[in-house]
């Protein structure tokens, strides 16, 4: 375990996608799992198809990680030396979430299994999401600083990076499902802003109940999903130059957890995120939000997450039966986003970085 010395390298980028393929399964055995606890009544074992997908995910993938390591241990690197740049964090986090699934196990057997919010809050899960994460996104910790990507990467070459931060986002999503916009229907959300009621009295005599989510509950969970969406996104503008179909790739793998937890039930709304992913991607191109140019950054966060949450209401209004009947919420709902998404960019970049050149060492640096 001594360090021999040698400056850590850089995987190939095909490692990197491997590595995201196989994160890929692993955040697909999660969501497979996630819709298992969300459709079907009586899970009574820690024992299950899904499980099963979900811990042979984490296993391939942690292989894939040790096996990148092992290498270079073969090729005479000790300690951290032998460790590819990007990947640390995913090694150290392959024994916790081999702790945390072990705990979790003890859990559900002496416990039971959870069926309710209580999921979302286990420690055991809490672990396992934690470590997860750190497993998940490390394409994105190798391609950050990698030589070879620069400033203006192609798809391809970004591509692992992205799936990688797609699904933390994914994960985050999960366990902040009881406010995810994402999950309503399209009548849901009209009947919410139009405040329709039944002609049922009220708790406490306070008048005519809503049907359906309030609209107090679908604005929160619009803000909440507006937070989560955004800042991953806003994380690599900051960073790169996005290729044109970075945003549109990143949704459509975010709307997946949430398709997942409603069996697929509410594909209108689903798709208007991907459709929002595809105009922020136009923003880009035209905007050239970076870093360097605050303004362009901050007028990026402002109108994609106006129009995706414009885009959000059109769809449920068009296929859910209307417009809803209050004006100033589907006209001022957008708008708030616009403004959360602003004040995102203003703290993701409250002034400009100018761009420096990669150290030497860094663009001189082996790959493993």
């Amino acid at each position: 375990m001594a360090d021999t010395g040698e400056p850590r390298g850089w995987v190939f980028t095909r490692t990197d996608l491997v590595m995201a393929l196989l994160g890929v399964w692993f955040g697909v055995g999660l969501m497979i799992d996630a819709w298992a606890h969300s459709n079907l009544a009586e899970l009574e074992t820690f024992f299950t198809p899904w499980h099963a997908v979900f811990y042979s995910g984490f296993a391939v993938v942690s292989g894939w990680i040790i096996w990148q390591v092992w290498r270079n241990v073969r090729a005479g690197r000790q300690g951290l030396a032998a460790v590819p740049v990007g990947y640390l964090a995913g090694l150290v986090a392959i024994p916790a979430f081999a702790a945390f699934g072990f705990a979790d196990m003890m859990w559900h057997t002496i416990l039971g299994i959870e069926t309710t919010i209580n999921i979302l809050f286990s420690p055991s899960h809490l672990g396992l999401i934690v470590t997860m994460m750190l497993i998940i996104t490390t394409p994105l910790r190798s391609a950050w600083n990698a030589p070879d990507v620069g400033a203006r990467p192609s798809l391809g070459r970004l591509l692992p990076a992205l799936l990688g931060l797609a699904f933390a986002a994914t994960l985050v999503s999960l366990f902040l499902s009881y406010g995810d916009a994402m999950q309503y229907r399209p009548e849901g959300i009209v009947r919410a802003f139009s405040m329709l009621k039944d002609s049922g009295p009220g708790p406490q005599g306070g008048g005519p109940r809503p049907v359906g989510p309030g609209a107090d509950r679908v604005a929160v969970a619009m803000v909440v999903t507006n937070v989560v969406m955004l800042s991953p996104v806003l994380l690599l503008v900051r960073r790169w130059l996005l290729p044109f179909g970075s945003v549109t790739v990143m949704y459509t793998i975010m709307v997946l957890m949430p398709g997942a937890q409603t069996a697929f039930r509410n594909v209108p709304i689903l798709l208007s995120f991907v459709a929002a992913g595809f105009v922020s991607d136009l923003l880009i191109r035209r905007l050239r939000p970076s870093a360097e140019r605050r303004a362009a950054y901050w007028a990026f966060a402002g109108l994609s997450a106006f129009a995706t949450w414009s885009l959000y209401i059109g769809v449920a209004s068009a296929t859910g039966g209307g417009l809803p009947d209050v004006p100033e919420l589907w006209t001022g709902a957008p708008v708030v986003a616009g403004l959360i998404g602003l004040a995102l960019g203003a703290l993701f970049l409250p002034n400009a970085v100018t761009a420096g050149p990669v150290p030497p060492s860094a663009a001189g640096a082996e790959r493993a």
